[in-house]
């Protein structure tokens, strides 16, 4: 099957990549496989063969200084049909510059929260980051983003040439079937996703709840909150079924986070047959809205506790609707938009 322009190759440049385990990652590699089974090849150019340096605010995490001359290498290695960068970082600042110098079109996705994450660490007004990432996505001809609110939210700030791409789930490697034994009280309040401060988890495990709260996942925050709330169990980065069996064993998905533009891991606990207890921000009441599969709440621990009697059949039919193929289409019907005729080599018969 091909796309309206025989789009055969789609070259995605993005900074987050193995081994880092996040939503970014799970949805470029989802995307992949995804596109593929469309006819559509997505090859990635990530910070792998770059030197780098170490994020201070990220341990074990380290930023790549990518080369111009390796960038330029590297895509006309490549011979993409189009071009897509992911991440705002400097392989995709590299990839930016790249295109912009040439006059080829590209497109861009916007799927962090910079100026919040940023502004939670050191004392730089939101506003300028804003900036700085409006005229970043201001030359691709379309920025993708994951939610209608998102979307509504970034026009009002500016932003152009908006256009939508949800995201899916594994409801294969997702399933309530894989539920494990814990070994703890019930009921089992679970959020997943790195412990860092701006995932707001100190919120979760300060609540007032029965039964026990579990956290899923690594950050530089984990230390500190470890100490601070010796009643939870921190299981530590888990993967694949490992991590869709104890997700699957929890009672309520617990998701505190107010800066996530999505959230993948909401439709990963729904798939799990787990409803979601959340703030009513952009990425719940996008995914969860008023469907009954979780409790939008400003009061975290009233959602968590009218999330337990939510139907776990509801929550598992829900996220079968939310296919990463339907995904797929909607990212390549924008790459459509942005054929490069200078990259387009001959194709065999």
């Amino acid at each position: 099957m091909r796309f309206a322009q025989g789009i055969g190759r789609v070259l995605v440049a993005t900074d987050a990549w193995h081994p880092q385990v996040n939503g970014i990652v799970r949805t470029l590699g989802s995307l992949a496989d995804s596109a593929c089974r469309l006819g559509v090849a997505i090859e990635f150019l990530t910070p792998e063969g770059f030197s780098s340096l170490p994020v201070p605010t990220y341990p074990g995490l380290r930023c790549a200084l990518p080369s111009p001359r390796e960038i330029a290498r590297r895509i006309e290695q490549a011979g993409p049909d189009a071009i897509h960068v992911a991440t705002e970082g400097p392989v995709g600042h590299a990839v930016r510059r790249y295109c912009v110098k040439r006059g080829f079109p590209f497109t861009t996705s916007y799927t962090t929260r910079f100026p919040e994450y940023i502004s939670a660490r050191v004392p730089i007004p939101e506003a300028l980051s804003y900036a700085v990432l409006r005229r970043f996505h201001a030359a691709a001809t379309v920025t993708m983003v994951s939610t209608p609110s998102l979307r509504a939210e970034l026009a009002n700030r500016g932003f152009r040439n908006l256009g939508l791409w949800t995201r899916g789930v594994d409801t294969e490697l997702f399933k309530p079937e894989r539920a494990i034994d814990l070994g703890l009280p019930r009921p089992i309040f679970v959020s997943v996703g790195r412990v860092a401060v701006e995932k707001n988890l100190e919120a979760f495990l300060a609540l007032d709840l029965p039964g026990s709260k579990v956290v899923i996942g690594e950050g530089p925050q984990k230390p500190e909150l470890r100490r601070r709330f010796p009643d939870a169990t921190f299981f530590g980065q888990l993967q694949h079924k490992t991590l869709a069996a104890h997700m699957a064993a929890a009672d309520v998905f617990v998701f505190p986070s107010k800066t996530d533009t999505f959230g993948v891991v909401q439709l990963e606990a729904l798939a799990c047959g787990v409803p979601v207890a959340a703030y009513p921000v952009t990425g719940p009441r996008d995914v969860i809205g008023n469907n009954p599969i979780g409790v939008l709440d400003d009061d975290l621990r009233t959602a968590c506790l009218r999330a337990l009697p939510v139907s776990r059949q509801a929550c598992r039919a829900f996220a079968l609707t939310r296919s990463w193929e339907m995904s797929a289409r909607q990212f390549l019907g924008h790459i459509d938009r942005v054929v490069i005729d200078a990259f387009r080599k001959p194709r065999a018969a």
